[in-house]
């Protein structure tokens, strides 16, 4: 996959997400008829993705075999403990989180609108993602697709609490 084409959608998503992000600090944190549930919901789940979205820097430098100087993104080795027990894509799920968020918060039309190409084209990125990592790391990532959801954390919280609960009980 060349340069240019491996990061085509990150630039598509991430400008619309730019535009959103914009558009609520321009206009929609004026919007007097939101509903007060949906902006705090919006704000939890703000902060949810901002969790997901830093806490792989850490994680990924500490045990992803980086080579020092270089950046998080750069791992030599498939990290797949703690969040990456949860979720495969944290960081991509933040931005899906964040850009659900936004549209939460300022309850616009056309936030929603830019909110909804801006999560369909992250999605689509991580799917790319996945099959690039597939060619990084091979049976060794498709074994851990197996065990991880893609961005359901929810779903990775029951399956790891399922494992350990069926660990207990031998």
């Amino acid at each position: 996959m060349k340069h240019g084409k491996k990061f085509y959608l990150s630039y598509l998503w991430g400008s619309v997400l730019i535009a959103q992000i914009i558009l609520v600090c321009v206009f929609g944190l004026v919007n007097e008829v939101r509903l007060k549930v949906v902006t705090y919901t919006g704000w939890i789940i703000w902060g949810i993705s901002v969790i997901l979205g830093w806490l792989p820097i850490f994680i990924l430098k500490r045990n992803g075999g980086v080579a020092k100087g270089k950046s998080y993104v750069h791992t030599t080795i498939l990290v797949d403990t703690g969040l990456y027990s949860i979720v495969r894509h944290p960081q991509y799920t933040a931005g899906i989180l964040f850009s659900l968020a936004l549209i939460l918060i300022s309850q616009s039309l056309l936030i929603t609108a830019l909110g909804l190409i801006a999560i369909l084209l992250l999605y689509m990125d991580i799917l790319f993602a996945d099959k690039y990592l597939i060619e990084k790391f091979g049976d060794d990532y498709k074994n851990y697709m197996k065990k991880v959801p893609r961005i359901n954390f929810l779903l990775g919280f029951i399956r790891i609490l399922t494992r350990r609960i069926k660990q207990h009980k031998k």
